[in-house]
């Protein structure tokens, strides 16, 4: 089982960092975990379901709770408060970030939209 050793905040640089137990540390930007948090109002209830996320550039973490011994529940400026981000699926993220980020930057590109805040 994947669990998170240290959490820092840094909301200067909008980063969440994480260190698991095996060492492994990954930042995370704000505006990354919003994009893909694990709610169903974000990925919807299956496959083909998910709601694009858009105008979450300046997006920041406002509150960080523990869930249990096995997960986060955060609290973003928006409002989005919903899905709760397991270690194992906080280490999926920091380990598929890079991968992640591009698919979402060309779904973005492919529907016109942006990742500025619609004001």
């Amino acid at each position: 089982m994947t669990t998170v050793t240290e959490i820092i905040l840094h909301q200067h640089s909008k980063v969440l960092e994480l260190t698991f137990v095996d060492g492994a540390r990954y930042k995370l930007p704000f505006e990354f975990l919003r994009v893909f948090s694990p709610s169903a109002e974000v990925r919807g209830h299956g496959p083909g379901q998910e709601t694009l996320q858009v105008g979450k550039r300046d997006v920041v973490l406002v509150h960080i709770e523990p869930a249990g011994n096995y997960a986060l529940k955060l609290t973003f400026n928006d409002g989005h408060d919903s899905g709760l981000y397991t270690w194992e699926y906080l280490y999926e993220l920091g380990k598929d970030q890079d991968a992640m980020w591009h698919d979402y930057l060309a779904k973005l590109e492919a529907a016109g939209a942006t990742r500025e805040p619609i004001l």
